[in-house]
């Protein structure tokens, strides 16, 4: 890593005089740590959420939390010291549901960076790449990502293909939404990818067409895989090079566990492969996708997914391994307008024919749900029973009652309790629901930042969902308050990595104008009236409570002796700053198994 700066191994005479260490503090009466940490705000996410002073690293593990006296018997001649000047120091991050391969690859593409563009500016941006890539062929695909399509619709319309065709109708050229539901299609592109008029739908997707009938050249959830088998795919050294970009955006913001949570087996060789090479960086796990007709066969569905686990699953060390260790459901699609394809209980409302400022009227449409009942229960049912968890993609009310269905249905077979189901981003649960995770002790994975005003979370929800629903999206405050276990998941690329911005969200609610991943002035103040968490509800749901969704909570996710010694070192103290200054909160170290796998230049 470029800016990756090593820390001393070795000490100055003078530098015993710097930590105020006299002659016989320099004995250890332990046998003496490689690297120790003093005079710091040490947050443990124990038990009790203790502050220490000190810890102690030897061998990749915690020997030591304390005091700063009591850690001198740890201190031996070739001992490391850094001295963290009242610095926080805690756990390093455990990302529940992020996507590291899409982030990286990403990365190296043409990107619209999140912002809120009209058609006509996202169109000048894609024609500047398409300058860029002048000498490609004709035939080569342009992927264009990181588009916020509720931003664009807010300010001007839905586009279709043939504001894609208005730049090139020789190049094929697809443009990814920012949740990674929707991609609109120019015409080149669904003639290469085989896509008609007349195709239908494939399972699990919708095939958008105009109000004439004509292919509109949207594409939302499933129907994003027509595309995706269409173009070149990336060759092993490509996807080398993208897994290596997301590690090391992963080590200077923190992160030190992740969970890749719509994976398959290409991506799982990826990161063994540099788990053999020496350069895997973060504890790795995989969410390994199990599709609507899969599951129509869900022991043969479930057998594949153990065997994949059995193929490449490490032996948990102080080195980052690989584990195979969930198979994941994506159960429904998103809440937000135009596509509103997540499952609701009762529909989605509609605006009055005539008075466009008169109360929005209950609609006909429920949205999509991609798996029966019967399937999610099958499958749930059967990776229990081969060892395995599962992360389920639920967003509408209906669709994560669908999944907790599911998980009492096994919870109710003898012998089956002890697996570890999860719901990931929940955005909207009927109340009558929010008892059952912690009934059923399911893991809720939410994404705090999208518990902030924006496009996606206000137009293109608000009206539609109406009153009594939009005061509890994002229920986050609601589910804890029944004492539900919340994880954390970034849910990255889908928003830009911003770990304590999303954290700041969770404590506010609200956005930080000021912050680049924030939305402006426009949209500042509180999303709703779901209750807030606390600073300590963000901070041990992005570490043990992950943690423990990953089944790694004995090994990680707070500083404890015995554990790894996964840290990280920050400029600001999370616990104690100012509300303004949290979401710009910066990891000066990180360390993994006891290495330091990222410092900061200005962090000696």
């Amino acid at each position: 890593m470029s800016q990756h700066r090593c820390i001393h191994t070795s000490l100055h005479p003078l530098a015993l005089a710097v930590f105020g260490l006299t002659a016989w503090q320099t004995v250890a009466a332990e046998p003496a740590a490689d690297t120790v940490f003093r005079n710091g705000y040490v947050y443990t996410v124990d038990r009790h959420d203790s502050v220490r002073q000190a810890v102690a690293v030897k061998d990749g593990r915690i020997v030591f939390v304390g005091s700063n006296q009591e850690l001198a018997r740890y201190i031996g001649p070739q001992t490391r010291q850094i001295d963290l000047q009242g610095r926080m120091l805690m756990p390093g991050l455990v990302d529940g549901h992020v996507h590291p391969l899409t982030g990286g690859e990403g990365m190296t593409k043409c990107s619209l960076d999140y912002k809120p563009f009209t058609v006509a500016q996202m169109q000048e941006k894609i024609r500047g790449c398409l300058a860029d890539k002048a000498r490609e062929p004709d035939s080569a695909w342009l992927e264009v990502v990181n588009w916020d399509r509720q931003a664009t619709v807010k300010l001007d319309r839905d586009p279709v293909k043939a504001d894609l065709d208005a730049l090139s109708q020789q190049r094929p050229i697809i443009v990814t939404s920012i949740d990674n539901h929707s991609r609109l299609n120019n015409s080149k592109a669904l003639q290469v990818s085989g896509i008609k008029v007349d195709t239908p739908n494939p399972t699990g997707g919708v095939i958008g067409h105009t109000t004439n009938g004509e292919l509109s050249g949207m594409l939302e959830d499933g129907a994003v895989l027509l595309s995706d088998s269409s173009k070149p795919q990336p060759s092993s050294s490509e996807q080398l090079h993208f897994a290596r970009l997301a590690l090391d955006k992963f080590s200077q913001a923190g992160v030190t566990t992740f969970l890749s949570a719509l994976s398959d087996e290409a991506e799982v060789k990826v990161f063994s492969e540099l788990r053999q090479q020496g350069a895997l960086s973060a504890r790795a796990q995989f969410a390994i996708k199990v599709t609507p007709e899969e599951a129509a066969r869900p022991a043969a569905a479930v057998a594949g997914v153990k065997a994949m686990a059995d193929k490449y699953n490490t032996d948990v060390g102080i080195q980052p391994g690989i584990r195979v260790s969930n198979i994941k459901l994506w159960m429904d699609g998103v809440l937000q307008a135009p596509a509103q394809t997540a499952r609701l209980l009762a529909p989605y409302r509609v605006a009055p024919a005539k008075d466009r400022h008169a109360e929005w009227l209950p609609g006909k449409h429920l949205g999509e749900g991609y798996f029966s009942q019967q399937q999610v229960n099958d499958v749930v049912l059967q990776a229990a029973q081969q060892g395995l968890d599962v992360h389920m993609h639920a967003i509408g009310d209906a669709t994560v009652r669908q999944a907790l269905n599911a998980v009492a249905n096994t919870r109710n077979q003898p012998g089956l309790r002890g697996f570890r189901p999860a719901i990931a981003h929940a955005e909207l649960v009927d109340p009558a629901d929010y008892h059952r995770f912690r009934q059923l002790n399911t893991t809720a994975v939410m994404s705090f930042q999208w518990a902030q005003r924006a496009p996606y979370s206000v137009e293109a929800v608000e009206k539609q969902l109406g009153k009594t629903r939009y005061a509890h999206m994002e229920p986050e405050g609601s589910l804890r308050q029944a004492n539900t276990r919340i994880a954390y998941g970034s849910d990255w690329p889908v928003d830009p990595m911003a770990y304590f911005y999303n954290l700041r969200v969770g404590v506010t609610r609200s956005g930080d104008p000021q912050h680049p991943a924030g939305f402006g002035q426009e949209y500042r103040g509180r999303l709703n009236l779901d209750p807030l968490l606390s600073r300590a509800d963000v901070v041990r749901a992005i570490t043990m409570n992950a943690a423990y969704a990953l089944r790694m909570e004995q090994q990680v996710g707070s500083i404890e002796p015995g554990k790894y010694a996964d840290l990280i070192v920050l400029d600001k103290n999370f616990m104690r700053a100012p509300l303004a200054q949290l979401a710009h909160t910066r990891v000066l170290l990180t360390m993994v198994g006891g290495k330091a796998v990222w410092s900061a230049p200005d962090f000696q």
